[in-house]
């Protein structure tokens, strides 16, 4: 026997039994009430746990930022006006650059933060990050804006919001 006729055989017989397993599947499914009940049980746990996963990870990432905005407030910010500016402009080459990189949404926004915590006018600064900053960037440093009160902002434009996203001012 020929090693391509075997080869040919094996393949035919894998997928002869994959879709007698399709079928069977297909029609217990249909026909067993028990079963569907099962499937419905197992995609409603799959879903929960994937919700738990993701209530998880968010709360993490809350904890992350609110460490974040209480070691840039720790580090403090430069009180010269000539510091404030280059201070300023570092920050948002930096916060600009890691969002190029795409890399660590968290790191960027806190860049743009400390930016917003020197410039003159905050309001018009946020403005201006509505618009030129990606939108995840852009929700982590309104949730960093919400943490710090000593940031007077008042409600801002974006997309018919507030900075924090839960209207308050």
């Amino acid at each position: 026997m020929k090693t391509s006729t075997l080869v040919a055989a094996s393949a035919g017989t894998v997928l002869t039994g994959l879709l007698a397993y399709a079928i069977y599947f297909d029609h217990k499914r249909q026909s067993d009430p028990e079963f569907r009940r099962a499937l419905k049980r197992d995609n409603r746990r799959l879903a929960r746990a994937v919700k738990e996963e993701v209530e998880a990870q968010g709360a993490q990432q809350r904890e992350v930022i609110k460490k974040a905005v209480a070691q840039a407030k720790d580090e403090g910010f430069p009180t010269d006006l000539e510091e404030k500016e280059a201070y300023f402009m570092g920050q948002v080459a930096k916060g600009e650059s890691l969002c190029a990189e795409g890399s660590d949404n968290i790191e960027a926004a806190l860049a743009f933060y400390k930016a917003l915590k020197v410039y003159p006018q905050p309001k018009d600064l946020i403005s201006i990050y509505d618009k030129t900053v990606p939108k995840e960037v852009l929700e982590i440093l309104a949730e960093m804006v919400a943490l710090d009160s000593g940031l007077k902002l008042g409600s801002f434009t974006g997309e018919g919001g507030s900075v924090d996203g839960h209207g308050v001012e």
